[in-house]
């Protein structure tokens, strides 16, 4: 089992123009929510990407569909992290909805690198990002 540690929770409306022709919201917008969650996170920790420096990149996201979400209503998205790697860390999500018995909806997440972005090479997970991650 790998060890997560929740990092950041966060409540998002469903908005009418999620939705899809089928009536429910497309599976793209998942991943719309996944992205809002990681990058408030980010920012919360004070982690603004520096084109000219280091930051995060993804370098996978996937998402399974559990329940389908439909308008009107509101979600919360749990945001959890697991342990270091060298450059690297995995991030997990919870898509709940809140309005509904707190339904979960579906869950996802992503491949975390630090990069240099000028060079576009992976370096090592500066110490102070590793201190928010879990021990393996």
């Amino acid at each position: 089992m790998t060890a997560k540690k929740l990092v950041h929770a966060t409540r998002m409306a469903i908005r009418w123009g999620d939705m899809d022709a089928m009536g429910h919201v497309n599976n793209t917008v998942y991943f719309r929510y996944l992205e809002q969650a990681r990058i408030e996170w980010f920012t919360e920790i004070g982690c603004d990407p520096d084109p000219n420096g280091e930051g995060p990149v993804i370098i996978n996201a996937r998402c399974t569909f559990i329940k389908q979400l439909k308008y009107p209503g509101e979600i919360e998205v749990l945001t959890y992290v697991g342990g270091p790697g060298r450059s690297s860390f995995e991030m997990y999500h919870e898509i709940r909805r809140t309005d509904m018995q707190e339904v979960l909806s579906a869950e996802g997440g992503a491949k975390v690198v630090w990069v240099n972005f000028p060079s576009e090479k992976s370096v090592p997970l500066p110490e102070e990002i590793r201190a928010l991650l879990p021990d393996v």
